[in-house]
């Protein structure tokens, strides 16, 4: 890539104090919300299986590996009618977001992932906070975190073989007849060469709320203006990095676009349900234009002490109560916190060799 990301010790330090600090209030949040124990599936287990035996220090328990990318979100203005959500209102809000590729290794090659994300993070000057965290699936295998778990578990390698146990996952997608539409999903999907042509989904579905309070059930997916095409020639298919190659490329010549188109959920439609895709015919509405204009590495990056909670809401907006969407917020924190504390360390040896 192009650039070269400034990493000198003192940015370290403050990071690292920074990142504890706000890892204390997590832990409180957890703690608060019942998680460092009781019943059922802990956020600690998730985070345990997604990271493995050996996870990488200082990194994301998942979607390790990602770049950081910067620009301005262009309200059209249209989803004023059903939410007072000031990042919905008509104008530009800038941001700071991520790309990223599924999986607990850094390393891993970017066309090798199964599924590609794309996170943004928002903070107005009146102090308002939007988070939005989407992925290339537009629904999930299973409707609840328990379930989501055992998923996981079916997931994980084999030891004898390094890799997933097919029987395993037949059997747990046999037992899931609420996987169909993932399962179809996953068969018709092609991931393109570059972020900027993947289309990626709220999956999880959220309520706005307008002047009057009347709530409204939406999802959102950011659709690219782009179309795909095939990996530039100067960059190999089989260079571990291809993804942030193109994408650095790219904005060298104009910025990334995405349309956020919203759609509306009507009273046939279960908004807690994650696992069921709402039908074609209901309205949809272009909430603006997502510009990405930089991009530059996530360590040391403006996105790296970033936690992308979808539960960070402005006012305007709320969560449903779908289960897996309100656990995400729990794994979320305890990746933070493992992180934080990591990331905490480092800053302290690297003060300590100065």
């Amino acid at each position: 890539m192009s650039h070269t990301p400034p990493n000198p010790s003192h940015l370290r330090a403050r990071y690292g104090m920074i990142f504890v600090a706000m890892a204390a209030l997590v832990s409180v949040f957890l703690y608060a919300a019942g998680l460092f124990g009781g019943h059922g599936t802990t956020a600690q287990q998730f985070v345990n299986l997604q990271q493995g035996a050996k996870p990488q220090f200082s990194f994301r328990r998942a979607h390790a590996k990602g770049m950081c990318i910067q620009g301005d979100f262009v309200a059209s203005g249209l989803l004023s009618p059903y939410t007072t959500a000031e990042f919905f209102q008509q104008g530009e809000q800038p941001f700071i977001g991520r790309f990223s590729t599924a999986g607990a290794n850094p390393l891993a090659p970017d066309l090798a992932a199964p599924v590609r994300s794309l996170a943004l993070s928002f903070s107005s000057e009146s102090g308002q906070r939007w988070r939005t965290a989407m992925n290339t699936p537009p629904v999930l295998a299973v409707g609840n975190p328990e379930d989501f778990f055992q998923q996981l578990l079916a997931l994980q390698p084999d030891p004898a073989t390094g890799k997933p146990n097919f029987d395993k996952l037949k059997a747990f997608f046999a037992a899931h007849s609420e996987s169909v539409q993932f399962n179809q999903w996953k068969q018709s999907y092609v991931p393109s060469t570059s972020f900027a042509t993947e289309q990626y989904h709220s999956t999880n579905a959220f309520y706005l709320l307008n002047k009057q309070g009347q709530r409204q059930a939406v999802r959102w997916a950011a659709v690219p203006q782009a179309d795909a095409q095939a990996m530039p020639s100067d960059i190999s298919n089989s260079d571990p990095d291809a993804l942030q190659l193109d994408l650095a490329e790219r904005l060298q010549t104009e910025p990334v676009r995405f349309d956020l188109m919203v759609t509306l959920a009507d009273a046939s439609d279960d908004e807690t349900n994650p696992t069921v895709a709402w039908p074609a015919e209901r309205t949809t509405i272009n909430a603006g234009t997502v510009v990405i204009r930089s991009v530059e590495e996530q360590k040391g990056g403006a996105c790296d002490g970033i936690n992308f909670d979808p539960l960070v809401l402005p006012a305007g907006m709320q969560a449903t109560a779908d289960p897996i969407l309100n656990a995400r917020g729990a794994a979320y924190a305890e990746s933070y916190r493992r992180r934080a504390r990591e990331i905490f360390i480092e800053s302290q040896t690297a003060g300590a060799q100065q």
